[in-house]
């Protein structure tokens, strides 16, 4: 699948874009290290549910 389908598929359905990230973080904060693909994925999981991934009510 290519990077535009991929990343078209991956919103609709609210996977957040690790590429993305990683870009804009290259090119924003190259003097801070950026999370690894499992560290950034966790943190939009915990974002979006909360920590856990108990999620949250209302």
């Amino acid at each position: 699948m290519s990077g535009f389908w991929r990343r078209l598929m991956g919103a609709l359905v609210g996977m957040p874009d690790y590429d993305a990230y990683l870009a804009h973080h290259l090119a924003h904060h190259p003097e801070r290290a950026a999370m690894t693909r499992k560290e950034f994925f966790r943190n939009r999981q915990e974002a979006r549910y909360g920590k856990g991934g108990g999620g949250k009510c209302c």
